[in-house]
């Protein structure tokens, strides 16, 4: 144990030290009057050690028959240290991104009849870890847009985030409307249109994103239909300007609906 306490010590050091930094050119920037001047990197799929940290998730733990892989995939060219984004990459592919794939199965467990339900898969981002200031979580108070580069089969996904809410198992679910289907594209959604759930439900009242404290960001397939699935991510990112060519996303009929039975617009 005492050969991996300089380990821990030295990435506590540098977490701390790159929030000391972040901290310091907002205020040096003035950030916080003018609003900030670029975007913030939320988390990025790009590096083989991120793709391995996510959680992936499905029904296979209640028993169910779905099944799911998070992969990272890379070429050749990808080999060294990620790239900044820049705005030509949304015309071009990237060189390693994770694939999020597997098979949807609504075939209920035959052990477990308390189980009625089931045919999902997911993944979400790791907590993030502590720094000399605490707890690490994202502030995305300044920026307008969610943002993500990715690859879509076309199938009802939906975007997760967790904040440090009251209740745990909240979520604020989007869905992640692709309009080209099999193609790299941006995809962009305002963070106030985000709604809150509960198990899939909508909770009612709603309550207002906690912007402050954004622990984590994720992507679920609930649709109960069964057969593969695959999509494709390179990053994510919160934003005030919107991409050249991305897909901004507006209020559409979601597959979310509260316990009532009725669907929820955006």
């Amino acid at each position: 144990m005492n050969a991996t306490r300089p380990l821990l010590a030295r990435g506590f050091l540098a977490r701390s030290i790159d929030e000391l930094k972040r901290r310091s050119s907002i205020a040096w920037k003035l950030e916080a009057v003018k609003g900030p001047q670029g975007s913030r990197p939320l988390y990025d799929f790009r590096d083989q050690d991120s793709v391995r940290d996510c959680i992936l998730m499905s029904d296979h733990l209640i028993g169910g028959s779905s099944q799911s892989s998070l992969d990272f995939v890379s070429s050749a060219a990808s080999e060294d240290a990620p790239s900044p984004p820049t705005s030509s990459e949304s015309h071009s592919p990237p060189t390693s991104y994770a694939r999020f794939q597997g098979l949807i199965s609504t075939s209920l467990p035959a052990d477990r009849p308390n189980i009625q339900r089931s045919g999902y898969a997911a993944f979400r981002t790791p907590d993030q870890a502590p720094t000399v200031f605490g707890r690490s979580m994202w502030d995305i108070d300044p920026y307008t847009y969610l943002a993500m580069r990715i690859k879509s089969d076309g199938r009802a996904y939906f975007i997760n985030l967790q904040t440090e809410a009251v209740e745990p198992t909240d979520l604020h679910q989007h869905r992640l409307f692709a309009k080209r289907p099999g193609q790299w594209e941006t995809v962009m959604v305002k963070w106030n249109d985000f709604v809150r759930t509960n198990y899939g439900f909508v909770v009612e009242p709603q309550t207002e994103l906690l912007r402050q404290k954004v622990r984590s960001v994720g992507v679920g397939l609930t649709d109960r239909i069964e057969g593969p699935f695959e999509l494709c991510i390179e990053r994510v990112w919160a934003t005030n300007q919107v991409t050249e060519g991305a897909t901004v996303i507006k209020s559409e009929k979601s597959q979310l609906k509260n316990r009532r039975g009725e669907r929820i617009q955006w």
